[in-house]
């Protein structure tokens, strides 16, 4: 094998991690991350979408590949903000966000600084050569940062889950590290000293100064390589503050709207939805982990959002879709829906997002 053809399979390779296109079937005895009872999302050994659907196999992924619906993306696609320097803390009422990129958000809330799904590097990538690489710089340089009291992770995609950054924060900061079952122990393994909850769909946990955070479930999976799919649970936080709910989702399909309503259903509405509404090209392959604009926006109404930070767009190219093309379909969803587009924020790198307060 050449070098070139050596490369885009690695990078294929890399991409089916993220996209779940490679199935191993029966490849480990048992579940390295997590052992525990039974219950209506896990098997005894891996984890599953209630009444959902898995992502496609390996030929499918070879079928997306051979299609000519690929879009170019530009080696650079700049932010129109610079680098942000947050504030230090940020108390009383406000809350305020601010797009490292992909799904990476610093939120202020509190007096609470909370990162989630942190990715500084340059690839979302089981390796350093080849992979989604970022076509942008990160919105806050990690030396920038305030005290980071609260990471959350999603789930153990690569584009999520960055075990260098997560290192890093811990030498830093030395932050609480909140995440699934079964995360905890990937990220044990490269943070040996951090301090850790791993949390069950349904399951609650008080963090101090009055924020609550609740695991609740959303439809996606997992996969670090070839023989590890869905053996660490995926979901979705409520974040509980004294200045509101924030409902951040890193990964999601829309499964019929189904998590939506369970949400709003159980804590009321939001002040904040963080949520994806990019990477979902072609939409065969990617409806049962991704949402497009469309279905993003239905989900806004469907959770009781009050405002919106979009998220999982223009940083990795993931999928087939141009690099701008979500904030058009975006903005045509909102239009067919006589929307204001200031309802959803499609988020970039280094924007800062005063959440206005929530209205009855």
């Amino acid at each position: 094998m050449n070098r070139r053809s050596f490369l885009k399979w690695s990078g294929l390779a890399a991409l089916a991690a993220l996209a779940g296109g490679v199935t191993a079937r029966s490849a480990m005895a048992g579940n390295k991350y997590y052992s525990g009872p039974v219950s209506d999302h896990f098997d005894g050994k891996l984890f599953f979408n209630p009444d959902g659907e898995e992502p496609s196999g390996l030929l499918n992924l070879v079928r997306w590949k051979l299609g000519n619906g690929n879009k170019a993306w530009p080696e650079s696609f700049p932010s129109p903000f610079p680098q942000a320097v947050p504030e230090e803390r940020i108390t009383g009422d406000r809350l305020v966000v601010t797009l490292v990129g992909h799904a990476s958000f610093l939120i202020q809330v509190a007096g609470l600084n909370i990162l989630t799904d942190p990715v500084w590097d340059e690839r979302a990538s089981p390796v350093r050569f080849a992979g989604p690489k970022r076509v942008n710089p990160p919105g806050i340089n990690m030396g920038d940062l305030p005290p980071i009291d609260l990471v959350i992770v999603t789930h153990n995609h690569y584009d999520h889950m960055d075990l260098e950054t997560l290192w890093v924060l811990q030498g830093r900061d030395k932050p609480r590290f909140v995440t699934p079952l079964g995360n905890d122990e990937i990220i044990r393994a490269r943070v040996e000293d951090g301090r850790f909850d791993g949390m069950d769909w349904g399951d609650r946990l008080e963090v101090g100064r009055g924020v609550t955070l609740h695991c609740e479930p959303c439809h996606h999976w997992s996969a670090r390589g070839l023989g590890d799919r869905r053996m660490a649970l995926w979901a979705a936080f409520v974040i509980e503050t004294p200045a509101g709910k924030i409902y951040h989702i890193g990964d999601t399909g829309f499964h019929r709207g189904i998590n939506y309503r369970a949400a709003r259903e159980k804590h009321g509405g939001f002040r904040l939805a963080n949520l994806p509404f990019g990477a979902y090209e072609p939409q065969w392959f990617m409806k049962a982990q991704h949402q497009n604009p469309e279905e993003a926006v239905e989900g806004m109404l469907l959770c009781g959002a009050g405002h919106v930070a979009g998220h999982h767009w223009g940083t990795f190219k993931l999928t087939d879709e141009g690099v701008e093309e979500p904030v058009e379909a975006l903005h045509a969803a909102l239009g067919k829906r006589s929307l204001s587009r200031d309802r959803f924020r499609p988020m970039r790198p280094g924007e800062v997002f005063e959440v206005p307060a929530a209205t009855v």
